[in-house]
């Protein structure tokens, strides 16, 4: 898939996360828009997998290890085709297979029920080994929020996917620089991620997080890397693609109201049919 239409599959991803958010009343947009560009870009291009049979064998599998963002990923899917974009409104409603945080019981396509931070990172290095003990071709992946790096268990998960030499995982840090609580440099600083995670022995690539080329670039140099697990540094912005959500700590786990959530939209459908009318 090229660039601009990549760019397209971002920007309906983002605006099935701002409608299920509304329709929920509650969640979190902001790390959820953070990572919508990564996610189109594995789902849509670098991944192995067939939406017609989620349990394909030797199939890629990313673990959202961030997984209050779980908004993104379930629309991800939703528009990669594994379910109808329609279900997702019922977000966070009594009886839905779409709870706040995934679960890989109800949901296609999800590999793991994530949500108690740093615990998705740990077992995504525990599924590269597993891969690699049975022979199985598939990559493993792993999405973490730079305020998620703040905890312990992120940390003894780098140091064993390092002792184990697992080149077929890798992470990707959304790297926006704010929390629930604030800044991160506020709260508890995680710099300089790139180095503390080359000292633990990883391969770390630096990117821009919405630049589509530096992101398959990336993807691609991780693949050809051997030996050693990659570590993909994104600087993201937090709620990306929204206006008035942009940078603003304030929109991690509050969703739109009706106004917000119209002028979200508004915002979002004119960006693509910007990008259509440029394909």
């Amino acid at each position: 898939m090229n660039i601009r239409e990549l760019e397209v599959k971002a920007t309906e991803v983002r605006i099935e996360i701002i409608r299920s958010l509304h329709a929920a009343g509650s969640g979190h947009p902001g790390g959820s828009l953070s990572i919508a560009d990564i996610v189109t870009a594995l789902y849509f291009d670098e991944m192995n997998i067939d939406p017609k049979d989620p349990k394909m064998k030797g199939r890629d599998k990313l673990i959202l290890s961030k997984g209050h963002a779980g908004p993104a990923q379930y629309a991800a899917l939703a528009v990669r085709g594994y379910y109808p974009a329609e279900d997702l409104l019922t977000l966070r409603k009594i009886g839905s297979r779409f709870q706040g945080h995934p679960n890989m019981q109800y949901v296609p396509g999800i590999e793991m029920s994530t949500g108690s931070l740093g615990q998705g990172f740990g077992t995504a290095g525990g599924m590269a080994l597993a891969n690699r003990l049975d022979g199985d071709p598939g990559r493993i992946y792993a999405i973490l929020g730079d305020g998620e790096i703040q905890e312990g268990l992120v940390w003894e998960g780098a140091m064993s996917a390092s002792h184990y030499h697992l080149d077929n995982l890798v992470g990707i840090v959304d790297h926006n620089g704010l929390q629930i609580d604030g800044r991160n440099d506020d709260v508890m600083t995680v710099m300089p991620i790139a180095e503390k995670f080359r000292a633990f022995g990883w391969n770390v690539i630096e990117i821009d997080g919405h630049d589509f080329s530096q992101i398959l670039d990336a993807f691609a140099q991780a693949r050809e890397c051997k030996g050693r697990p990659t570590m993909i540094v994104a600087e993201t912005v937090k709620g990306k693609g929204v206006s008035f959500m942009e940078g603003q700590a304030g929109w991690h786990g509050k969703a739109p109201g009706d106004e917000q959530a119209q002028q979200a939209l508004e915002e979002l459908e004119e960006h693509l049919a910007q990008l259509k009318a440029q394909a």
